[in-house]
């Protein structure tokens, strides 16, 4: 089965059959024996797609057909000095009726660990390629083989070494270095290039509920297009363990940044945090901080039963990522359902292999967060607010998922022209509902409801996507699977409004 995510939206595709069928079924190939330490799985998706509307021009539509091929592959390490996961395909898409030229595209998500020296050295690494928007108030798809100049392909890259152990059963220590290059295809935005450097200490008084820690960290983003910004930061916590479940620190820092000025200023700042485990099944996490350009905060609940996950975040904090997403990460259904399947697998990495495994059979890509990306050449104030559930049930499998999210410049002193140029904030809101329910062991029958809705705070109009989705998939061997679907989608907009029907067929191969 074939998904395609762009622009980071939770795109209306197949779900296919149930978690609970693909956790039994890892179950049951742990039980014939343990899984491989390395794993190397190749595979090819193809797919038919035939729209009406190729160009989601609002007159003269022009119809299609578009095939699109992705080999691809997926790697695991579990033991050893190496850990990590890797899935990359590259998606060549061709044109029926010669609508547009040939296109390639490349899709990946990896992060890794290497343990360099026993318990003393590591490297960490990931990666991520993806199609993501431009401008959040321009043209907007829900498919990346349409024809739409609002759209590029952006990656990421990080790798940070770093050294830990204790010092003479005193303190733990943690030195760390990073380097992060972001790039994207269009002219217009802005490539980024990121150095960071810090080091952490942090012990107990005496073994007791008493704990304490000290840190430095100093980090510089280069803008291609913009200017660099420089922040510094040195810091401190004393923290108290009231029970093994609930823990508080008092947060205190010196920081120095140039978000708000051209030059560095410096600046005090304390705060509060707090874990709360209730349970294996519910836990709670907040911190507080003051800051020179307003107060940051993240705060997250979690929850799960049996057979339901749910989830709801806030946070507010600086972000100086040109995708302003951030780098690589689970989307929201996998945050469900890595969350869910806790109780089927303890180790998070066997985990991410299992939701991994029920994504790609599904036709469900890892990262699919509601609100979608868009490219920023400046360092801006983001808040974003998520709550999610999930019900995996028998025969039936259903998760919601509502977003709503404000990104709000910082600096007067960019030259670079992107959204956040001629809007102060940009607002963002979206939901998503996606049903499934299985008619065989092997066949499922989806839909997919969502929205995503835009504006701007500098009296530019916003836009509204909506999607609904229908599909039947199946698995027709024990490595081939393929699935059927039709879509109708609605973006309104004042400049370029249009609507959108389409026919899909894909079929996926494992080897």
């Amino acid at each position: 089965m074939k998904a395609v995510c762009r622009f980071g939206f939770l795109i209306p595709l197949p779900v296919g059959m149930s978690a609970l069928v693909m956790a039994n079924a890892a179950l049951a190939q742990s039980a014939s024996g343990p899984a491989p330490a390395i794993s190397i799985v190749p595979r090819i998706s193809v797919s038919e797609r035939f729209t009406n509307n190729v160009a989601l021009a609002s007159s003269g539509k022009k119809s299609e057909l578009i095939t699109q091929i992705s080999p691809g592959i997926s790697l695991r390490s579990n033991s050893g000095r190496l850990k990590g996961t890797l899935e990359y395909s590259l998606n060549e898409i061709v044109y029926g009726r010669g609508t547009s030229a040939r296109q390639s595209q490349n899709a990946l998500s990896s992060s890794a660990v290497l343990e360099a020296v026993d318990n003393f050295a590591f490297i960490d690494f990931s990666g991520s390629i993806s199609q993501q928007s431009i401008s959040a108030l321009g043209l907007q798809s829900t498919d990346g083989s349409s024809i739409n100049g609002n759209s590029t392909e952006t990656s990421t890259f990080r790798l940070s070494p770093y050294l830990k152990g204790n010092l003479g059963g005193v303190a733990d220590y943690e030195a760390r270095y990073g380097w992060t290059s972001s790039k994207s295809g269009a002219s217009a935005a802005s490539d980024i290039l990121t150095t960071d450097a810090s080091l952490r200490l942090s012990g107990s008084v005496r073994g007791g509920p008493m704990g304490w820690s000290a840190d430095t960290s100093s980090q510089k983003a280069k803008y291609s297009l913009g200017r660099t910004v420089q922040s510094d930061r040195l810091g401190g916590s004393l923290s108290y363990a009231f029970t093994p479940q609930l823990n508080a620190s008092l947060l205190i820092s010196r920081e120095s940044n140039n978000y708000t000025t051209v030059a560095n200023e410096s600046h005090g700042s304390a705060g509060l945090s707090v874990n709360w485990r209730l349970s294996d099944r519910t836990s709670v996490a907040a911190q507080l901080e003051n800051h020179n350009y307003g107060q940051s905060h993240n705060i997250s609940i979690l929850h799960r039963t049996a057979r339901t996950s749910w989830r709801f975040s806030d946070s507010r904090e600086v972000s100086n990522s040109p995708a302003q997403s951030g780098v690589t990460s689970l989307g929201s259904l996998s945050d469900l359902l890595f969350n869910q399947f806790t109780s089927l697998e303890s180790d998070p990495l066997k985990r991410v292999e299992l939701v991994n495994r029920f994504l790609q059979e599904n036709g469900l890509n890892a990262n699919s967060p509601v609100l979608s990306n868009f490219l920023s050449s400046q360092v801006s104030l983001q808040r974003r607010q998520e709550a999610s559930f999930a019900l995996l049930g028998v025969r039936d499998t259903i998760s919601f998922v509502m977003s709503r999210g404000s990104n709000r410049s910082l600096s007067n002193f960019v030259t670079a022209f992107d959204d956040l140029s001629n809007n102060t904030v940009v607002y963002q809101s979206g939901f998503s509902v996606i049903y499934s329910h299985r008619l065989t062991p092997d066949t499922s029958m989806n839909a997919v409801a969502s929205r995503q809705s835009t504006s701007g705070s500098g009296g530019l109009a916003g836009t509204s996507l909506r999607a609904l989705d229908l599909s039947i998939s199946s698995r027709l061997g024990r490595q081939m699977s393929a699935s059927i679907g039709a879509r109708r989608v609605f973006f309104d907009s004042v400049s370029n409004p249009y609507t959108e029907t389409a026919v899909t067929g894909s079929l996926n191969v494992q080897f």
